[in-house]
């Protein structure tokens, strides 16, 4: 329960503090962990998941926040490119793969040896889906004069 306040609290300094973070941002973080905490709020009425506590409501948090913050730095190395293609595909798995890994440290040290929520999975979703942030602008193509002759 201590390192979930401490990290939760370091969370909100630095979206308060840093200027990558601004208020788009944390409403990121505030829908994704909304959406997961109804998610886990459903699944305990339909399929008797242990119900979340306060505790789990603020991992959730932390999860969310930690995700996002990863996937903004790693959009603000390598932008979104504007088109569709390989490069999207590569970029989404040097993104997801990665952070599953991270994501499992963080089960461990959040919940123990004993989860109740598939932590490393919510991570990798919300570092994935805060690595849109960041876009990479068109770059502009000089215009070409050309010469139009008549053929009268």
């Amino acid at each position: 329960m201590d390192w979930t306040l401490t990290i939760a609290g370091l969370v909100v300094i630095v979206y308060i503090i840093h200027p990558w973070f601004d208020i788009q941002t944390f409403q990121k973080v505030i829908g994704i962990t909304f959406f997961l905490e109804l998610f886990y709020l459903t699944g305990h009425y339909l399929m008797a998941w242990p119900f979340p506590t306060p505790l789990v409501l603020v991992q959730l948090f932390v999860v969310s926040g930690l995700g996002v913050m990863l996937g903004v730095v790693f959009s603000r190395i390598w932008p979104l490119p504007l088109e569709k293609g390989f490069e999207r595909i590569i970029r989404t798995f040097l993104i997801v793969i990665p952070s599953l890994g991270l994501g499992m440290g963080l089960q461990v040290l959040l919940q123990g040896t004993q989860p109740t929520q598939a932590i490393y999975l919510l991570f990798a979703l919300a570092a994935w889906l805060g690595s849109g942030r960041f876009v990479r602008e068109d770059k502009e193509l000089p215009i070409q004069q050309k010469r139009v002759e008549s053929t009268t």
